[in-house]
Parts: structure tokens; C-alpha cells; sequence
């Protein structure tokens, strides 16, 4: 008897938002009236998000991509015999040779889209656990050199080191330390962290517990943002497969040698920076912390405590189990490996795009963006989150490097990059900036506080065409300020979205 056919509907937010769950239905409903044997597992999203509903089919010549699929679709598909990788409309041939996808270095996101994201079996078939074996087999100052000589940096936005925060917490002496997963991925036009979470969660799993092992922590904790009840529900069901598997080790005493704890916030964008998360971890109102001492020292509950971003985390398993070098081999200058770059905005094909750093930011608008969806002309990108530069077409050949986007006055951030068309009005994106920090300030440090309130006051009067120059010379001022005097980036990073829309659109503050 022939095996069923396996069909692919991904259970990702991002399809589910365009009725995903209609289409598996859909399917299984159309198979059963033609009595043909189907079995439907819901993986991740292969990141093509302008395909969305997108639908495999497991064929002996890999898997045949349809899409963006919607209900009404799925007879003519059953028709066009698409259970053999039939011609469609909708078909785009194997999945792996679409050139968007083509054109990627998947190493975190390998998994994410190919698997059931809660099937631990076709997680360890497709290369899990190998980086956690592989951290068993050697000692813990060896797991934190195999990082370090990674060249893994901080892929929530500082860009920091991450052997050198694990090698400061493994050399503190303390009684208990901690492993703190930051997944309040806030900024926007991101979705690479829910993205993971969602479509392959074992591997964040696994890069805790391979830091733990790392640094001598024996608890961990995801907190995670209040906005992704998808991903809270699938990482829930992940740690309990986790522990149920025994894959943190046993005690003497049969508990697990590492416990992982889950965390929802409450939707404040501040805890996204590593104290204020920390705080509300301890159940505290979510403002930031003054250092010294770092968390890495003294954090979560007052003891050492690594606290890394989703994809820094879910790096780690496969650096353990491919080596250092491996990793290294991509990307340029300081900022090795892959970044998760997510196209959003005014774009033609949005989606997630997963590329060695050194890829410039007109190969992602262009080639793999399309340019806009709406057909007009791209005027700006904002990239690196709502605190990021603005830039402007004349700066796209920049490299997506942690340093030559800062030689440019931007930054690469969460890997976010909106695109805007030429309808954009820079003077209500800078105000923008502006009045997100009034809201989101934790309040703690004055110049982020009352300076982002006399910032919008300021570009407003600006836009009103009073006195523009001189209230042009006092916005310059206070971003300086806000720059040099705020406790955090929420206030030090304001300005740059403020002064590169001054620097680069000068006629939109001209009236």
C-alpha cells in the first residue's frame, strides 16, 4: 500500500493571518471526497511571506511549492494533480529553487519551514541535538571558546560579543547563575524571533541549554512579548517535549539539571532592552537598570545571568556542532555568520532572508525585495528598528555590516528594514520617532523622558514654519543630549532616526 502523500500548510502566524488553517481544511476536506490518502503536517514558514497561504507537496523530487493558496484553490489544485507536483497557476516548482529562496545561507533557520516545529524525531533527523552532544563531549570553558571563536555577536541589535559575555558570567563565583532568552522582539517590520519560535523552537531550546552547560547556569527563562500568542503556545508545548525527552539531564534527585522557565511581558517596548526585562522578570516595573555592574555580573535576582536574543541563542547549537570555523567562514569584517534580514513596508516580496553579512541593502530592497509593492518609487529605508536611520536610495550599496553601517550613521539592529515609497513625509517620520520614545520612555533618565516631548515640540513647530532655522539648530541640540546623557538606547538611539530625515530629506522640514 502506498504511503501517504505528505502535504506541508504552515501553522505560522504570518499564514495563519491569511487563513492558513481554511486551507489545511480545505485540503483534507477535498482529499477525503476523492478518497486520496494525505497526510497534512503544519511546519514553520519558509520566510516567503508574499506567498503566504504557501503549500508544499513531498514528491521523489523534493517539495513542490504552491502559493499564496486560498480555499477556493485547493480543487483545481486536487485537479491539476499538484499531489504529484502537478502544473498549477500557483506552482513555483521545488521549493529550495525559488530564487529568493535560492539565493539564501540558512544556517539558524535551516530547519524552520522544512519540519514539524514540535517533532523532536525530524528535528534530530535534519541535525538537531548533534550541538548539544557535541557540548557534553568537552569541557565548559571549551563551549565558550568554540563561541567566541565563532565571531557571534549580539543579534538583538548591539551587536556585542557573545564569548565574551559568556566568558565574564562562567568566570563569576556565585551559587547560582542564570540563562535569560530576551524574545521581546519589539521593534518593527521584525518578525525573524517569532518566526523561529514558531517553526523551530528546539534549536532556542537548545542553544539555552548549551549556554548553561557553558556558564554554570542551572535556570533559564524566555521572556517573550505579550503580542505572539502563536509562538507562547508553541514554545509551551516545546519545553514540556524538551523535558519530557529527559534532554536537560537528570539530577541525583531526578529534577532536570537545567530548568527552562516561560515569561510573558506586557507589552512595554523598553523591556526589550536586557535590564528592564530583567526587572519585570523579577516582577518589578520594567525601567532600566544603571550600570555597573553588568547583568553578566550581577543580573536576574542579583546573580550572573546571560542574557542573549532568540537567533544568538539558536546560533550556538550549530557553531557547536559544525565548529567555530564553519560559521566563520561567512560574512565580513567583525560580523561573521548569517544574519536574519525581514524585509517589510512598502515591498514587493516580503518575507524573511537569511544572508552572510556583507549583502548590501540594495540586494535586499532590489533583488530580493522587488522594490515596492505599490509600483511608486522607493524614496527611504528605514533599517535597524523604529530607533534606526533613515536611508536614502543614493546610500543602498552600504554593506549590512555592524561597522560600515555605523560608518554611514545607521544601524543594522534586529535586521529589520522597512521600505518606504515616495509619498513618504520625513518630517512626520522624524516627529514619529519622536512621540514613539514619549510613549515608550520607561522614564527613569531625563533626557529620554522629557527629552523626546521637547523633541516633538520642537519638529512640530518645524512643520508649522516657526522659525525653522533656529528651531532646526535647538532639535540638533537636543538629540545631541539625548545622545550623550540617555541611561539606555531608547533615548540614545532617538535622535538617529530624527537627524539622518534632517540630513538626507532637508525639503521635507523646508514647508
Amino acid at each position: 500500500m502506498a504511503e501517504p502523500v505528505r502535504i506541508f500548510v504552515p501553522c505560522d502566524a504570518a499564514a495563519l493571518s491569511v487563513g492558513a488553517d481554511d486551507i489545511a481544511a480545505a485540503i483534507a476536506d477535498e482529499a477525503a471526497r476523492r478518497g486520496v490518502d494525505v497526510t497534512i503536517v503544519r511546519n514553520g514558514s519558509r520566510g516567503m511571506l508574499w506567498l503566504e497561504p504557501l503549500v508544499e507537496v513531498e514528491t521523489p523530487e523534493g517539495r513542490i511549492a504552491y502559493g499564496p493558496v486560498e480555499a477556493g484553490d485547493v480543487a483545481s489544485l486536487f485537479d491539476a494533480g499538484f499531489l504529484e507536483g502537478g502544473a498549477h497557476d500557483l506552482a513555483h516548482g521545488p521549493t529550495e529553487d525559488i530564487p529568493y529562496f535560492a539565493r539564501q545561507e540558512r544556517l539558524t533557520f535551516a530547519r524552520c519551514g522544512v519540519i514539524d516545529p514540535l517533532d523532536l524525531n525530524e528535528y534530530e533527523a535534519h541535525g538537531g541535538l548533534a550541538g548539544l552532544r557535541k557540548a557534553l563531549e568537552i569541557n565548559p570553558p571549551d563551549i565558550v571558546e568554540a563561541v567566541t571563536a565563532s565571531g557571534l555577536r549580539g543579534r538583538g541589535g548591539a551587536g556585542f560579543p557573545t564569548g565574551v559575555k559568556w566568558k565574564t558570567a562562567a568566570e563569576q563565583d556565585a551559587d547560582q547563575k542564570y540563562i535569560c532568552c530576551n524574545a521581546d522582539e519589539g521593534d518593527s517590520g521584525t518578525f525573524a524571533d517569532r518566526m523561529l519560535m514558531e517553526g523551530d523552537p528546539f534549536s532556542l531550546i537548545e542553544g539555552m541549554v548549551i549556554a548553561g552547560l557553558a556558564v554554570g547556569a542551572s535556570e533559564g527563562y524566555i521572556y517573550l512579548r505579550s503580542e505572539y500568542p502563536h509562538a507562547a503556545a508553541t514554545l509551551r508545548k516545546a519545553i514540556a517535549l524538551w523535558e519530557e525527552a529527559g534532554l536537560s539531564g537528570r539530577c541525583d534527585d531526578g529534577s532536570p539539571r537545567f530548568t527552562l522557565h516561560f515569561r510573558m511581558g506586557a507589552g512595554a517596548y523598553i523591556c526589550g532592552e536586557e535590564s528592564s526585562m530583567l526587572e519585570s522578570l523579577e516582577g518589578k516595573r520594567g525601567q532600566v537598570r544603571a550600570k555597573p555592574p553588568i547583568p553578566a555580573i550581577a543580573g536576574l535576582f542579583g546573580k550572573p545571568t546571560i542574557v542573549n536574543n532568540v537567533l544568538t541563542l539558536a546560533a550556538v547549537p550549530d557553531i557547536l556542532s559544525r565548529g567555530a570555523d564553519h560559521y566563520k567562514n561567512y560574512g565580513m569584517g567583525r560580523s561573521r555568520g548569517t544574519q536574519a534580514f525581514q524585509l517589510g513596508g512598502d515591498v514587493a516580496r516580503g518575507g524573511l532572508v537569511e544572508k552572510a553579512f556583507g549583502v548590501t541593502l540594495r540586494e535586499l530592497v532590489e533583488d530580493f525585495g522587488g522594490g515596492t509593492h505599490s509600483g511608486t518609487p522607493v524614496r527611504a529605508v528605514q533599517a535597524g528598528g523604529p530607533l534606526g536611520a533613515y536611508i536614502p536610495v543614493s546610500g543602498f550599496d552600504v554593506e549590512m555590516d555592524y561597522e560600515a553601517l555605523a560608518a554611514q550613521g545607521a544601524m543594522l539592529g534586529h535586521g529589520g528594514v522597512v521600505v518606504f515609497n515616495d509619498s513618504v513625509d520625513m518630517a512626520q517620520q522624524a516627529r514619529f520617532a519622536m512621540a514613539f520614545c514619549e510613549i515608550e520612555s520607561c522614564g527613569k533618565c531625563t533626557p529620554c523622558r522629557i527629552g523626546a516631548v521637547r523633541g516633538k515640540e520642537t519638529i512640530d513647530k518645524i512643520m508649522a514654519g516657526d522659525n525653522r532655522a533656529e528651531n532646526l539648530a535647538i532639535l540638533e541640540d537636543l538629540c545631541d543630549l539625548m545622545t550623550d546623557g540617555s541611561l539606555c538606547a531608547m533615548g540614545g538611539l532617538t535622535p538617529m532616526p530624527v537627524q539622518s530625515a534632517v540630513k538626507h530629506f532637508p525639503e521635507d522640514f523646508s514647508g
